[in-house]
């Protein structure tokens, strides 16, 4: 769409100027006068892009959260677009961050959209968010769909903080535990052996096999470290490709708690994404597509591109979501529902607030469960290395007495 330069007087009577897309130019005029702009001058902006490379690093989201934020409330409050820009990339501290805003402004300045200047800016700006600044620019809502955006990505950091939590109590208990073995079987073991090769006594097998393992770790220690380290960063290459994510992440999902858990995420950002999407005025094939890239799982992506190839042939979303057999019934028929009704968006946001609600509750269950078997499984580890030990030293006493 064309840009077109306006400058009007607001509701309090002060002149403003900015850059705003419209079909026409009877569209834009409509546009500010939504906005409360008696128009004074507008014309078609001269196009100027600019040719750049693209700035490296990531965006942190608690970041973009609270710039996102503030753009809502300053656009509110009926600053220009590009003075909000300008406010906004004066008081980042994060340097990345800062030239992204600034590029974005002074893309804006030259008659390119804000959606067409975020574009560019994939480190700060997926797919969702330019797409949904696209829809805020055509419908004239921009301060209402950077509402919805700043909500939607407070939720999306809420979801993967449970994540992280999730996996890494276990993962540091492991850890530690094969820390903790290791230190025993280098340090403590050949103590042992030495003194029981001193006495010359027979030694049980669970003995003799602890002892070997103290002397394989001891002989090939680097060996071992280096196999681990090979293993994590062969699985998360091969997680990259399409066969491994879809072999890695259909695993993850038969895990009998861990993937119950998962499944809940996908589908809480599933409905949250879809639903922050169709209300924001973007294209349900469109907010199908994003939302299967942003799913963060390989089964969930390609079960969402199938139903949007169905609901591309004239199909609704609920019939095809419910033969991928990877949505519970119970979303199914509440979409189901939410398309008869003609509230959708309502319906998805309802899916998402109780799922969201469900995975507080597993993540809650999950660390109560996980406690207890990590204290098994050390008390087992460590208790098995120590009744090894022992075993001898009964042997002996018994051949004494």
């Amino acid at each position: 769409m064309p840009n077109f330069a306006w400058k009007g007087r607001n509701g309090r009577g002060s002149m403003e100027e900015g850059v705003l897309s419209a079909e026409n130019r009877d569209a834009a005029a409509a546009i500010l006068k939504r906005q409360n702009i008696q128009v004074v001058n507008l014309r078609e902006a001269e196009r100027r892009i600019r040719l750049m490379p693209k700035i490296g690093g990531k965006v942190p989201s608690k970041k973009l959260s609270i710039f996102t934020r503030q753009f809502s409330v300053m656009l509110d409050a009926g600053l220009p677009l590009v003075q909000c820009l300008e406010i906004l990339g004066g008081q980042e501290d994060h340097k990345v961050f800062k030239k992204i805003i600034d590029d974005v402004r002074s893309d804006v300045e030259g008659g390119t959209s804000l959606a067409e200047a975020m574009r560019r800016h994939s480190a700060a700006f997926d797919n969702l968010y330019v797409n949904m600044i696209a829809a805020g620019e055509a419908g004239g809502i921009l301060d209402i769909i950077l509402q919805r955006l700043s909500t939607y990505i407070e939720k999306s950091v809420k979801l993967k903080g449970q994540v992280k939590s999730a996996m890494t109590y276990p993962i540091a208990v492991i850890v530690i535990a094969m820390g903790v073995v290791a230190v025993i079987l280098l340090k403590v073991i050949p103590v042992f052996a030495q003194m029981f090769a001193s006495m010359g006594a027979q030694l049980p097998w669970l003995t003799r096999m602890v002892v070997q393992a103290s002397e394989i770790l001891q002989s090939y220690a680097l060996w071992v470290a280096a196999l681990i380290a090979f293993i994590i960063v062969a699985l998360r290459e091969w997680h990259k490709t399409y066969r491994g994510a879809r072999v890695l992440d259909r695993a993850i999902l038969a895990i009998p708690v861990l993937g119950m858990l998962m499944r809940k995420i996908a589908i809480a950002r599933f409905c949250r994404t879809l639903a922050t999407l169709t209300s924001s005025g973007v294209p349900i094939l469109d907010g199908l597509e994003i939302t299967a890239r942003t799913s963060g799982n390989a089964i969930i992506e390609d079960a969402i591109m199938s139903v949007r190839k169905s609901v591309e042939e004239g199909k609704t979303i609920s019939q095809p979501l419910s033969e991928t057999k990877v949505f519970p019934s119970m979303v199914c028929q509440m979409i189901a529902v939410g398309e008869q009704t003609g509230a959708l968006d309502a319906m998805l946001s309802k899916i998402a607030d109780f799922y969201e609600d469900e995975v507080d509750t597993a993540v809650n269950g999950l660390m109560k469960l996980i406690e207890p078997i990590m204290i098994v499984f050390l008390g087992v580890v460590i208790g098995t290395i120590v009744i090894a030990m022992y075993l001898p030293m009964f042997s002996i006493l018994t051949q004494i007495a």
